[in-house]
């Protein structure tokens, strides 16, 4: 029997979740109110929702309870939906909501307490008979207690902290030697990230797999799952791929999982949808292990939406709304296979630092957003127009894709990926494009390390020049034949700039002269070309390489669509020239695969080769002599600079803070340095922010 809904509902976040929860308020008829920062007040959940509220200027506010609640308060708003991070997990906005009488989408305040503390957890769940992998079960022991307990727990190891999550301070330790250090630099991460220097050990599973299960359940106590996601593809502790079902698991694992999982929330008490998160070795994928227990949706649960048809936002709305579970176990049924990739605004060229700016484009090629949307799905926080800022999380958008067998899903991601264009700030989506070709996840053979092991191994160069490894910035064509067309070819935009194709390098009774175009790309390569001939029909010459035959057409359609050809092969292209100040900047995506090249007119090209030359080898073939420039990685805020003088190499001279992260620049080398900006000042991308003149310099 359902009860009342709820009539307004404010979503207690920002980006692509807010976006997503939205759309089920739409369909349900439910009045949405957005709350928003200052940076974010003409963000795209803003111009989605039914009404906005200010939570103030900084982008603090989203973590302030008391705010949240006000703006509830203030709008009418009978329910609080936190969406994930920021505020989902933190008891004080579901207490401070209880204060005021209104609902909270999400668990019991005891329920996202207990499952806050790992050590707790672990020791409720292994209580009710659920697999725990051996390790330490006191949150508050000091040091050589954890150094005593460690020859019971066996090596290797993992030290974790009890608190926070993300990977942050966690440290593999293979021998007792090692112990030690390790215990004080996760103690130190850990009370720098999470106020709480509480550390456990745990036994290390060297090949594991990540599978979580998706549990539902309702005020009476009845609880469900609706199978299980593997979240085994990371980067750095970071999901990127997850999948439903699982590929490493039978019928007969599933079901021992599932209800394993449905001990774990009944065990708390769990009202609502969460996540019980189990690691698997990979060679014995029966022998698996509780993890910890998000109180919370996933950012993967549209995977879970495809394979089960359920909506799990109208779940979580219903549960709380009090009403009892409309279906049982035996309900749930896995149709087909499902598999979703994150879609973040970073640099995979610059060891995948997040990339800030306006989108100019940003191209779904019509595909639909929420639980509706299939097979395909592309659930995004941004459009066209819209700023990626340095203040939040930098994943915008989520593609998700549906298919009878896994092989049919993996094949429909690539493709959507293939067709999806952002032009404006830098994408993983060439990364997972690549990543989704590798055979051994084609097949299925995944562990936690298997990310990590494909970005440390150098990218292989194809026959054009391009990249076709993991990190690859620009298909196949070679970047800088591509790029140097695209260049050549597309208009100027702003009105009264002719065309460059006006300056064809025609000579009277001659062949026409090649015109020299100097381009720097992502990953700072320079790119030196000779081009000859018309939009439709030109001749690209690399620098020492082979001639490239290349043709630019328009694609009808929006300006930003291209249709470029080289040697022989037709493609789609996405791409726009800007300019900011007196730099110019293509942005090319193709097939997936987004990259900027800056423009470098005559002087700035002599300018280089110059630098170049001054830092190159000194005349007897001895240490090169040289000043040298440190370049902005992305653009920030500098918070903190080394002072000026003598330096050693590898001492950070400038750090920038962007992402909610600091990167320090370092020096290459020792000598004397010369800072350019100072904190608070804001950078820009490639901007040089120091010199060293190295010992010795001319």
């Amino acid at each position: 029997m359902r009860t009342e809904m709820f009539s307004t509902v404010l979503v207690a976040n920002r980006g692509e979740i807010a976006c997503r929860v939205m759309t089920t308020l739409r369909r349900l008829g439910i009045r949405s109110v957005a709350v928003h920062t200052g940076a974010d007040a003409g963000a795209r959940h803003v111009r989605e929702a039914d009404v906005a509220v200010s939570l103030g200027e900084g982008p603090a506010g989203y973590l302030d309870p008391d705010a949240v609640v006000a703006a509830a308060v203030a709008s009418g708003a009978e329910a609080v939906h936190p969406g994930y991070g920021f505020l989902s997990e933190n008891p004080a906005l579901a207490r401070a909501c209880a204060e005021v009488g209104i609902a909270f989408v999400g668990p019991p305040v005891a329920a996202i307490e207990t499952m806050a503390d790992k050590v707790a957890a672990k020791r409720l769940v292994a209580q009710h008979e659920v697999p725990v992998l051996p390790g330490t079960l006191d949150a508050a022991l000091p040091d050589d207690a954890l150094v005593a307990a460690a020859e019971g727990v066996g090596f290797p190891l993992l030290v974790k902290p009890v608190a926070g999550g993300g990977g942050k301070g966690m440290v593999v330790v293979r021998d007792a030697a090692a112990l030690p250090e390790a215990l004080a630099s996760a103690r130190r991460v850990a009370t720098s990230a999470f106020g709480d220097d509480g550390l456990l050990l745990e036994r290390l599973v060297d090949t594991p797999r990540h599978v979580e299960v998706q549990v539902l359940a309702d005020s009476a106590g009845t609880v469900v799952h609706l199978g299980e996601r593997e979240c085994t593809l990371q980067r750095r502790h970071q999901k990127i791929v997850e999948e439903a079902p699982s590929p490493a698991l039978d019928d007969a694992a599933r079901d021992r999982m599932g209800r394993a999982a449905c001990e774990v929330a009944r065990s708390v008490g769990y009202v609502g949808v969460g996540t019980v998160e189990f690691l698997v070795p990979a060679e014995a994928p029966e022998e698996f292990s509780f993890i910890e227990m998000n109180t919370r949706l996933q950012v993967e649960h549209p995977v879970t939406e495809m394979v089960t048809g359920h909506d799990l936002v109208e779940a979580q709305l219903r549960v709380a709304a009090g009403e009892k579970l409309w279906f049982a176990q035996d309900d749930v049924h896995l149709t087909g296979h499902a598999i979703e990739a994150r879609i973040y605004a970073e640099s995979p060229a610059r060891d995948f630092l997040p990339s800030v700016g306006d989108v100019l484009v940003l191209d779904d090629a019509g595909v639909g957003a929420g639980p509706s949307a299939a097979p395909l799905r592309l659930d995004a926080g941004v459009e066209t127009g819209d700023a990626v800022s340095g203040h939040f999380d930098p994943m915008i958008a989520k593609a998700v894709a549906h298919g009878a067998d896994r092989d049919e899903a993996l094949a429909r991601l690539d493709g959507m990926l293939s067709r999806l264009a952002v032009l404006g700030v830098e994408t993983n989506t060439g990364f997972l494009r690549d990543l989704l070709a590798d055979a051994d996840v084609r097949a299925g053979r995944l562990d936690t390390g298997l990310v990590d092991r494909l970005t440390a191994r150098p990218a292989a160069t194809d026959d054009a020049g391009g990249t076709d490894d993991v990190g690859g910035t620009v298909g196949a064509g070679g970047a800088g034949q591509v790029a140097a067309a695209l260049l050549a070819g597309l208009p100027a935009p702003s009105a009264g700039v002719p065309d460059p194709w006006a300056a064809d390098g025609w000579r009277l009774n001659a062949g026409a002269a090649p015109r020299r175009i100097g381009l720097r790309g992502p990953d700072g390569t320079m790119a030196d070309l000779e081009l000859t001939g018309a939009r439709d029909g030109a001749t690209l010459v690399p620098d020492g390489g082979d001639p490239v035959d290349a043709a630019l057409r328009p694609a009808g359609g929006p300006a930003h669509r291209w249709l470029l050809t080289t040697a022989g092969r037709t493609r789609p292209v996405s791409a726009l020239r800007v300019t900011a100040g007196d730099t110019d900047t293509v942005w090319v995506a193709v097939e997936g695969r987004t990259s900027a090249w800056t423009v470098l007119d005559r002087a700035a090209w002599a300018s280089l080769r110059r630098a170049e030359r001054v830092a190159g080898a000194a005349p007897d073939g001895g240490t090169a002599v040289g000043p040298l420039e440190l370049r902005a990685t992305m653009p920030g805020t500098v918070t903190a600079t080394h002072p000026a003088g003598p330096v050693d190499a590898g001492a950070a001279v400038v750090v920038v803070e962007a992402m909610k992260m600091e990167h320090p620049l370092t020096a290459p080398a020792a000598g004397t340095l010369r800072v350019l900006v100072r904190p608070g000042d804001q950078v820009r991308l490639d901007q040089v922010v120091a010199v060293v003149e190295r010992e010795g310099a001319s």
